[in-house]
């Protein structure tokens, strides 16, 4: 009798691992997408108008896909944080861009500015 009842104990819960493990699924990986968003922030992304967009899109595609997740559509979170990277990433691209298009407006002004105060004749387009 003492054996049975071991043997439920047993069987039980062997069963409750098995449904356990069974009914989990693999967490999403969001760290890609939240390093490009960061990486976005970190850019200067918020301050350019066209690199902000896209930042605004990556973090709504962020919490979309933490939402989907949370109600069991693992492949379309995936997707969405897939997404969210792109974005990210094109954040930090057109911030990059930006500054450095800043950077070439200031010197070409630094420029300008150093033949005027020589008197140097202006440059010929």
């Amino acid at each position: 009798m003492r054996y049975l009842n071991m043997a439920t104990v047993a069987g039980s819960v062997l069963f409750a691992a098995m449904v356990a493990g069974c009914g989990s699924s693999p967490a999403i990986n969001k760290e890609p997408s939240t390093s490009a968003i960061s990486a976005a922030e970190e850019a200067g992304a918020s301050k350019i108008p066209s690199a902000s967009l896209y930042l605004q899109l990556a973090k709504e595609e962020l919490d979309n896909a933490q939402r989907i997740a949370g109600h069991g559509d693992k492949e379309e979170a995936q997707s969405l944080l897939l997404r969210a990277q792109a974005d990210g990433e094109l954040a930090v691209v057109l911030s990059r861009g930006d500054a450095e298009k800043t950077e070439a407006t200031q010197a070409i002004e630094r420029v300008r500015k150093l033949r005027q105060d020589n008197q140097l004749p202006a440059e010929r387009n």
